[in-house]
């Protein structure tokens, strides 16, 4: 089969790889309708050092099921399942605790032998655990935002709810990109009246504004900074969805944020510390966030795509064919596309 490989910054390549088989009983092997390319994929894509043999890569995808071991039950051969960007048996005790991330038997995509999401197949490791089927057909027009399931929408929810954001709380979402949209999404759906959106690209603040901002400020740094709080009479917000996951983003964060609030951030950091002195100490600011257990989230989210509540697969921007799927690096890299979609 194809299957997308990372030879190093900038350089990604599309090419044969041995087809995926059941190794474990408790495997599934998925053919791949929809795949995309993550903000944290570019990361990489930036910096990674040559290698000679490249590696896999992608973690967002949803299929039909091609086979099953003969430990997995509840799933057969035709389904149409999404797939999380942790796979997981969804037993254990860090599971049962929504903390898929942390599965003690599970682990993540394109590692140790494991299939990228940016391929025509993939075999799943603990399928029962991981996958989760889907009521629609394999042409539904519902894909796109279906398959925010398997990390974006998830990944934005997850900051909404670790800020503790309800119909009682004021937000700033930092960052325009597909994360920080989701998390507009999940900052109107769980009740917040006033969503200020911090982006400067003006067709995805837009979208923002369709998600359900409220507000949108185009500064940064200091200036950002006082517009934020020129908006909140000089408090800030309760709650603060760090969306980007640079240094100066949760600088941002730290400086917009009400007293006695909350600063979530699932932004990939891309720093060591975290500025956090006696300012910060006397503000009674709470850090939270980290990496989404998207699979503690999707029968949770689902039926607002079902029932067309919510529609975040408007993120996709631009779609490509796997064989393209370098050219949709670069439009993302180059910030000409917000999100893009891989159709196998």
């Amino acid at each position: 089969m194809r299957a997308t490989l990372m030879y190093g910054a900038g350089d990604i390549r599309v090419e044969n790889v041995p087809d995926p088989k059941i190794q474990q009983p408790t495997d599934a092997v998925v053919h791949v309708l929809r795949a995309c390319v993550c903000g944290s994929d570019l990361w990489p894509y930036g910096s990674m050092p040559a290698t000679e043999h490249g590696v896999r890569i992608g973690h967002e995808f949803l299929g039909v099921i091609e086979d099953t071991g003969g430990d997995v039950s509840g799933l057969r051969r035709g389904d149409l399942v999404v797939a999380p960007f942790f796979w997981s048996d969804n037993t254990c005790d860090f599971c049962a605790e929504g903390l898929h991330a942390s599965c003690r038997h599970g682990g993540r995509w394109a590692r140790d032998g494991i299939d990228g999401g940016q391929g025509e197949a993939v075999r799943v490791p603990q399928a029962q655990g991981t996958l989760v089927k889907l009521p629609v057909a394999e042409d539904s027009a519902l894909l796109p935002s279906l398959l925010t399931l398997s990390d974006v929408l998830c990944t934005g929810h997850h900051c909404a709810v670790t800020a503790g954001v309800n119909p009682r709380t004021t937000v700033t979402v930092i960052g325009d990109g597909a994360v920080g949209l989701s998390a507009v999404i999940s900052a109107k759906r769980l009740g917040a009246e006033r969503v200020i959106l911090m982006g400067r690209h003006k067709d995805r603040t837009d979208l923002g504004r369709d998600f359900g901002a409220t507000d949108i400020v185009s500064e940064r740094g200091e200036e950002g900074v006082e517009r934020v709080r020129e908006l909140t009479g000089g408090d800030g917000t309760h709650a603060v969805l760090e969306c980007v996951g640079t240094l100066p983003a949760l600088r941002t964060s730290l400086g917009v944020v009400r007293a006695g609030g909350t600063v979530s951030r699932v932004g990939v950091p891309q720093y060591g510390e975290v500025p956090l002195g006696f300012p910060e100490f006397m503000k009674n600011i709470t850090l939270t966030g980290g990496v989404a257990p998207a699979r503690a989230y999707i029968e949770e989210l689902l039926p607002d795509i079902l029932e067309g509540r919510i529609q975040p697969g408007r993120v996709f921007d631009r779609t490509v064919g796997l064989g393209d799927t370098p050219e949709g690096y670069r439009a993302m890299a180059a910030r000409e596309a917000l999100k893009v979609l891989v159709t196998p």
